[in-house]
Formats: C-alpha cells, sequence, structure tokens
C-alpha cells in the first residue's frame, strides 16, 4: 500500500463525506504565544463520536458488499474505535460486536452499548482482543474490521489531513498520537504526498511503545504495556501491520512521552486552552512541547484526537488541576 493511494483514497473519502465530519483548526489561545509558535489544534475532539475515529470507521463500513454488510461486522477495541464503529453501523444498518479488553473505560464501553452493538468483554489488551475478534469473525462469516491494520481504515483517517490543507495556509510541523498506527499513517500520506516538507511527528507513550518500538526495530515487535493516561493508543501491533511501512516513510521524528508529560498537558489544556480532553489527545501535545523551543516562529498543528475521557479522570483533574 503505497503513501500515493493512501492519499487518493484519503481525498475520495473527504469528497463523500464532506462537512458531515469536518471539525475546526483552532489557534492556541495562550501556548503557542507563550512558546513563539503559531500553534495550531484539530479539534478531533469536537467530532460526532468524540474523536477521529469516526472517519475510518465510517469509509470502511460504507464500502461493504450488501451481503456482508448484512452479516455484520466484528471488530476491537479499547473505546473510541468501537464507538465509532457502532455509530457507522447505525448510519448504514450493518450490525456491529466490539470485543473489548477488560480494561477498557466504562464510559467507553456504555456509549458503545447505547449505540445498539454487541460489546464482548475479552483479554488485559487491545492486542489480546483483537486476536479474539479475528476468530469470532472468521468462525461466524461476519468481516472484521481493525481499528488501524486496514487501507481504508487509514485512508479515512487521513481525511483529517485533507480539511488540514484546506484550512492552513502553512503548515511546518505536524504532531499525532501514536497507537497501532492508523491515524499517523493516514495524515502523514496526505501531508506528504501533498507538501513532502512537512514535518510529521509521531508522539509515542512511554508505557505502551509498540509502534515506536517496531519503528525503531524495523519490524513489528513485541512490548509491555504499562497503564497510561492514554489508554486509546495502548496495545499490541499486528505482525503483519500494513501501517508499519506507511509509517517509515512520513514519520519524520519520533518523541517518547512519559506519564508524567501527559499529564501534564492534559492539564494544560484543560486551564489554558479550556478544552477537556482524553490521554491520547494530551499526548500529542506533550510531544510538541518537548521540542517546541526549536520551532520558534513556525506552523505547528496537534492533532486532538479525542475527549472520551473517563469520569473518573475528569473529576480528578477538576477537583485537583496540578502536575502529578
Amino acid at each position: 500500500m503505497s503513501v500515493e493511494t493512501i492519499a487518493e483514497a484519503a481525498s475520495r473519502f473527504s469528497r463523500a463525506f464532506g462537512a458531515s465530519l469536518e471539525t475546526p483548526l483552532l489557534r492556541s489561545l495562550s501556548t503557542g504565544q507563550a512558546l513563539g509558535c503559531d500553534l495550531r489544534f484539530k479539534a478531533e475532539n469536537f467530532q460526532r463520536t468524540g474523536s477521529f475515529k469516526i472517519r475510518g470507521a465510517s469509509a470502511r463500513l460504507s464500502v461493504l458488499q450488501t451481503d456482508a454488510g448484512s452479516r455484520g461486522i466484528v471488530t476491537a477495541s479499547s473505546g473510541n474505535h468501537g464507538l465509532a464503529c457502532a455509530e457507522a453501523g447505525l448510519d448504514l444498518n450493518i450490525p456491529v460486536t466490539v470485543v473489548v479488553p477488560v480494561t477498557a473505560a466504562a464510559n467507553k464501553v456504555d456509549a458503545i452499548a447505547k449505540r445498539g452493538a454487541e460489546v464482548i468483554r475479552h483479554g488485559e489488551e487491545t492486542g489480546a482482543s483483537e486476536r479474539f475478534a479475528r476468530s469470532l469473525a472468521a468462525g461466524s462469516a461476519r468481516t472484521y474490521v481493525s481499528p488501524y491494520n486496514d487501507p481504508d481504515i487509514i485512508a479515512g483517517q487521513g481525511t483529517i489531513a485533507v480539511e488540514l490543507i484546506a484550512q492552513a495556509p502553512r503548515i511546518d510541523n505536524v504532531f499525532v498520537a501514536m497507537g497501532g498506527g492508523g491515524l499517523i499513517a493516514g495524515i502523514g500520506a496526505v501531508l506528504k504526498a501533498h507538501d513532502p516538507s512537512i514535518r510529521v511527528f509521531g508522539c509515542s507513550a512511554t508505557a505502551s511503545p509498540a509502534l515506536a518500538a517496531s519503528l525503531a526495530a524495523g519490524r513489528v515487535v513485541a512490548v509491555e504495556h504499562r497503564p497510561t493516561l492514554a489508554d486509546a493508543v495502548s496495545g499490541d501491533m499486528d505482525p503483519d501491520a500494513i501501517t508499519l511501512p506507511i509509517a517509515q516513510k512520513v514519520i519524520d521524528d519520533v518523541i517518547d512521552c512519559d506519564e508524567p508529560a501527559i499529564n501534564q498537558a492534559l492539564v494544560r489544556l484543560l486551564l489554558e486552552e479550556r478544552m477537556l480532553v482524553e490521554g491520547a489527545a494530551a499526548l500529542a501535545l506533550a510531544g510538541f512541547l518537548q521540542v517546541a523551543m526549536r520551532l520558534r516562529g513556525q506552523t505547528s498543528v496537534v492533532v486532538l484526537c479525542g475527549s472520551n475521557i473517563s469520569a473518573d479522570k475528569a473529576r480528578h483533574l477538576l477537583c485537583d488541576p496540578r502536575p502529578s
């Protein structure tokens, strides 16, 4: 799967879905000015389901053949992708089953179920959930929809970059949280096809660095997964993940972010930018903050990938909004 093919598909999906999925590009209220940068936020936290995942889910489910759609799909998710598939399934009248790890946030699981999807809990992390979901789909003649390892999913996420190009007259740098790689592969493919000089920064949670470790090794490798505020990016990658070769072509730099850095970015978004987002969105800002001083005078975009923070985490932030 080439960068050019992904970019072409993203443009096609963008024309198909149009304004129904478009989110604003917002200028930073204070962080950018304080650091001498033109900082913008791509506000996927305002998306229909509270995260960018609705883009890929809508793209993938919309191209299912009629008979496959009537049988339904099976997917795996820590929350946001499952919620997006449930929403897209409602739009397209496609039955959806979502396998979630036992550690999945209750607010996300409840939201999936409220949209009529079947929810099955299996596995300690999303890698185990994905393996179970694939076997479940194969045994029931249903289509398995990967959260990231699918060209239509990747192209759907790439519609973010199609919008960015139209919204910003200049982009020097883009910061994206890295999970399985679908988001950064899609965004990076479109941006590099448009202007190879745009720098794409992948922001990796040190507590769950599957893509970062795989990029360093040149192949998909298993890593230890520890609890992280950026729970939406936690989990293993498929051994044959097509996101890895795309990521190798489009990512210019990987920035490792520990939990205090993610927490600090989460608090900064709340107190200075007036946005309550989930940890994976704060991960992208945490990456930007680590290198901001060398980007003075440049235009940088931080992709705020979602807003589906759990009630407990939000309550903690509101009651004690200080970096831990």
